[in-house]
C-alpha cells in the first residue's frame, strides 16, 4: 500500500493573534483629527458665549417690552455691556450721546443708530411710548450678530 504523503508534513501553526497595540497610522490620523475638531469647536463655542447670551437676554427683552420699565434704556445698557466685551474699554466705556450712536454705526449700525431707529436710544429713556422700538431692536439683533468678541 502508497503512504499518504500528507501524513509526513507537520501539522499547520496558526499565527499569533493580531495585538491591539500599537494601533494603524488610520488610528492615529483619526483621533488627531478627532481632537482639533473638538478643540476648535470648543474655542468657537467660547467665543461666542457672550453673543448668545446677549441674543437671548435681546430675545427676552423683545417679548417682555411692555412689562419693562423703560425698555430702550435696557436696550442700550445691554448695547454698551456687548460693546464692552467685544472692544478694550478704553474704547467705549466712555461713550455717551452722539458719540456712541457714532461708535454704533461705524462698527455695523451702517449710519441706522445715528439717523434710523438707533436714535430712540438717545431720547427712549425719557419717553413712555415706543413707536419704533421693533425696529431698535431687529437693528440691535443685526448688531450683536455683526460684532464678535476679539
Amino acid at each position: 500500500m502508497i503512504e499518504d504523503p500528507l501524513a509526513a508534513l507537520r501539522p499547520l501553526h496558526t499565527p499569533m493573534p493580531v495585538s491591539w497595540w500599537p494601533p494603524a497610522p488610520g488610528w492615529w490620523i483619526a483621533v488627531l483629527l478627532l481632537t482639533v475638531c473638538s478643540i476648535l469647536i470648543y474655542r468657537y463655542r467660547k467665543k461666542r458665549v457672550a453673543q448668545r447670551a446677549a441674543l437671548y437676554e435681546l430675545k427676552w427683552l423683545a417679548s417682555n417690552r411692555n412689562d419693562v420699565k423703560q425698555p430702550a434704556s435696557r436696550l442700550n445698557q445691554l448695547l454698551k455691556r456687548y460693546a464692552l466685551v467685544c472692544w478694550p474699554a478704553k474704547e467705549v466705556a466712555g461713550l455717551s450721546g452722539q458719540s456712541w450712536l457714532a461708535f454704533l454705526d461705524h462698527n455695523g449700525g451702517n449710519g441706522r443708530f445715528s439717523n434710523g431707529p438707533g436714535r430712540l436710544l438717545l431720547s427712549g429713556p425719557y419717553q413712555e411710548v415706543h413707536a419704533d422700538l421693533d425696529e431698535l431692536i431687529d437693528l440691535a439683533r443685526q448688531w450683536i450678530k455683526t460684532n464678535l468678541p476679539k
